[in-house]
């Protein structure tokens, strides 16, 4: 009898872990995306979950503030010190509060491949009343950014490089 106890008890613990697995394995319905004038697309051989967290943890090694962390979104934000000529000139001072640079990376996918589409926004007096924002088109550098995220997230995952 103890036996056939042991045997059970055993049967129910690996069904257990059979059905725990496969629920973190499964990822939620995930949303289309589209990529707007102006934002930057890459395709990466990773999940979005990988994606999210090369993200986050990019973003805490520089300092970078996570100003949102979601299933399919990060939404980073970086302040502007010091004079900025440039911008003063293509979007009027930030005299009134800080100037910073808002990074929205949203993603979509299946657990080896995951679509990432980055889009930035240079915000003037940042949390106050005369806060305005200012979409910025994406640049070589952003792009690269883009790029280190792909590589990061790849790194971490177990799945092929895609095809081009």
């Amino acid at each position: 009898m103890r036996n056939l106890l042991v045997i059970g008890l055993s049967a129910l613990a690996l069904a257990a872990c059979q059905s725990g697995s496969s629920r973190r394995a499964a990822l939620p319905d995930q949303p289309q995306l589209d990529v707007p004038a102006g934002a930057q697309s890459v395709n990466i051989a990773a999940g979005p979950t990988n994606v999210r967290a090369a993200l986050v943890s990019s973003a805490q090694e520089r300092g970078t503030v996570v100003l949102q962390d979601e299933p399919n979104m990060v939404v980073l934000e970086r302040p502007m010190t010091g004079e900025n000529p440039a911008l003063d000139s293509e979007f009027g001072p930030s005299d009134n509060g800080q100037r910073v640079i808002r990074i929205r990376v949203r993603f979509t996918g299946t657990p080896c491949q995951t679509l990432a589409v980055q889009d930035l926004a240079v915000i003037n007096n940042v949390r106050t009343a005369l806060e305005q924002s200012f979409v910025l088109p994406g640049n070589q550098n952003t792009m690269q950014s883009l790029q280190g995220l792909k590589s990061r997230a790849e790194q971490g995952s177990s799945c092929p490089p895609l095809s081009s």
